[in-house]
């Protein structure tokens, strides 16, 4: 599996030095231009000062080895998502500034030999399992080429390599039909659900769009999977969406994350992603009875700006409307009325949800 995934693009596709290179240039052209489905005016200059606050708040909690963490609690995918959310509003590891520091002393943490276990796992060592592995995963395939020198490349590269190995061979974990394509929480389980398996896929969308050789099958059979989770409803009121599991109704927040995972994939004009998006276009974010509020809005934020238009415009203007009067006076972001209790993790969530006005990292970009 391992030399599968070292090896180059077939002939007649990108090598990955040259997807690489394309990454670099993209990114190092990309400014700050109004469009459309941007936020403008007031709240335009409102989220760029919340954005600034919460890389501070991150940065501010980033103890001397380049974690960043709060109560020592998962470590790995804590500093793994903060640092996604830095990188997210612009900030990389090759930056010489602070905020660009403090990203790389991060991939520092992350490259430490006891974060990954032989077999490449990521999520054994901060008990963060399979959830923390994925999103461990995709910072550092969207941090490919871009480290802050030849060193910390290379060893980007071959992290991520192992990990995404990790990835592909619990996938063909033996599951029965309705689990097929999908993850839970240990490499071995032989059940799946929505959350896990959306972390797992978009870092092998990551990977692909790197340049690194991902089986063609490994990201259709999670597609797969995905849509066996969306369910319709004609009842007056019901969720109309993706659920936890292939068995389970949906909810928002499950709603959201399938909708972007959906589109991140290629499946823009799927009927399950349109059915969705009309759905959450009615049904915006709101805290009161949400229990997942800033990872719903995380996944509301990025699959409407995927689906463009009205849905992108919709959404800048209910998540900047809903998350800016939420950010603490320390740069975090307040409780929600869920069970999303660590800051860390509520700060780099809303900085996810609005880095949609930068389109900085490549799996974010429609």
């Amino acid at each position: 599996m391992t030399e599968s995934i070292l090896s180059l693009i077939p002939k007649g596709r990108l090598s990955v030095l040259a997807a690489i290179c394309a990454r670099v240039a993209i990114l190092s052209a990309i400014q700050f231009l109004a469009s459309p489905n941007q936020a403008c005016g007031a709240t335009a200059e409102a989220i760029d000062e919340a954005t600034k606050k919460g890389v501070a708040f991150l940065l501010s909690e980033q103890d001397p080895r380049g974690a960043i963490r709060e109560h020592g609690s998962y470590d790995t995918a804590m500093t793994a998502l903060s640092c996604l959310a830095m990188a997210a509003v612009g900030h990389l590891p090759s930056d010489r500034t602070p905020q660009g520091v403090g990203v790389r002393k991060g991939i520092d943490f992350l490259l430490m030999p006891d974060r990954q276990d032989n077999e490449g796992y990521f999520g054994s060592k901060d008990n963060s399992r399979m959830y923390g592995h994925g999103i461990t995963t995709l910072f550092l395939s969207e941090m490919l080429g871009m480290g802050a020198d030849a060193k910390q490349d290379a060893a980007l590269r071959a992290a991520c390599m192992r990990a995404i190995s990790l990835i592909l061979r619990s996938q063909a974990v033996a599951k029965s039909e309705g689990h097929k394509g999908g993850w839970r929480y240990t490499p071995l389980a032989t059940d799946s659900d929505l959350s896990v398996s959306i972390w797992q896929l978009m870092a092998l969308r990551s990977a692909k769009n790197a340049g690194l050789d991902i089986p063609k099958d490994g990201i259709d059979d999670a597609v797969a999977y995905i849509r066996r989770c969306f369910k319709g409803s004609t009842k007056a009121g019901a969720a109309v969406g993706f659920g936890y599991t292939y068995t389970t109704a949906p909810v928002w927040s499950t709603a959201t994350e399938g909708l972007l995972a959906m589109q991140v994939c290629g499946h823009y004009e799927a009927p399950e992603v349109i059915a969705t998006a009309d759905w959450l276009l009615k049904n915006p974010p709101k805290v009161k009875g949400n229990s997942w509020f800033y990872y719903g809005t995380y996944y509301y934020a990025q699959g409407m700006y995927q689906r463009g238009d009205a849905y992108a415009a919709e959404a800048s203007e209910r998540v900047a409307e809903v998350l800016l009067p939420m950010q603490d006076a320390d740069g975090s972001w307040k409780p929600s009325a869920g069970s999303e209790t660590n800051r860390i993790y509520r700060t780099a969530m809303a900085l996810l949800s609005l880095s949609v006005k930068y389109h900085y990292l490549p799996i974010y970009q429609r």
